[in-house]
């Protein structure tokens, strides 16, 4: 199979999903691939900078740490990783006219967190093959959509909300703990049976996302207009 296929397969899948659950007033499709783009080269490089200062400030000497791996997880990765894409939804796509619904923030921070995702799973693909590209299919790429969706839900409350500081920062939580929880029980990996903890915060973060599209779904400003 092509690996670049393989790498992009998913991302794609998901971007459709997402797009078609956008039912009642599409996003331009020009700033749709807009966010993409950054999502794929402005958070990619802003995640490498902070990851840089982060694995400084805090150093994994032990691998077999509980408490370091803690540290590496939630806030080496995560918040690194949730902020880069964090800060393009806000400054770039919560700012434009095209932002006029909170399920707006669903769409485009998803498709920002694809953009990330994209580019890191042709990276993986092409460098460990097409076994680890089948397996981040079902795993890493759907968690970067709950991710974002999860942060999404609370940032598009908070573009028509006077308490937008509040909910932006409680979205860039939501992904934060839920990346942290994810990747923490991966890392742990030398503790037997312990990486099924990845699977099961994996699980109800997806449990999540679906009501917070739906609930986005059912508030919508423009559902009684279509």
């Amino acid at each position: 199979m092509n690996l670049l296929l393989l790498a992009v397969a998913p991302v794609t899948i998901i971007i459709l999903y997402i797009y078609f659950k956008d039912k009642f007033e599409k996003e331009p499709i020009g700033f749709l691939f807009k966010n993409f783009l950054l999502g794929a080269t402005a958070s990619i490089l802003i995640t490498f900078i902070l990851g840089i200062f982060a694995s400084k400030l805090i150093p994994l000497t032990d691998a077999k740490s509980i408490l370091q791996q803690f540290l590496q997880a939630f806030f080496v990765v995560a918040l690194v990783e949730e902020f880069s894409k964090y800060l393009i939804v806000k400054f770039y796509a919560q700012k434009n006219k095209e932002f006029n619904e909170p399920f707006d923030g669903i769409v485009y921070a998803v498709m920002v967190s694809m953009g990330f995702a994209a580019l890191e799973n042709v990276l993986y693909v092409f460098q460990y093959g097409a076994a680890t590209g089948f397996l981040r299919a079902f795993t890493a790429v759907p968690a970067h959509a709950t991710f974002a969706i999860l942060m999404g839900y609370f940032m598009g409350k908070a573009k028509f909300s006077n308490n937008r500081i509040v909910l932006n920062l409680t979205g860039l939580l939501f992904a934060t703990i839920f990346h942290g929880a994810y990747d923490f029980f991966l890392f742990i990996n030398f503790i037997p049976g312990i990486s099924i903890g990845a699977f099961v915060s994996l699980i109800i973060g997806i449990v999540l996302s679906r009501k917070a599209i739906k609930r986005h779904q059912n508030n919508s400003v423009f559902k009684d207009v279509t």
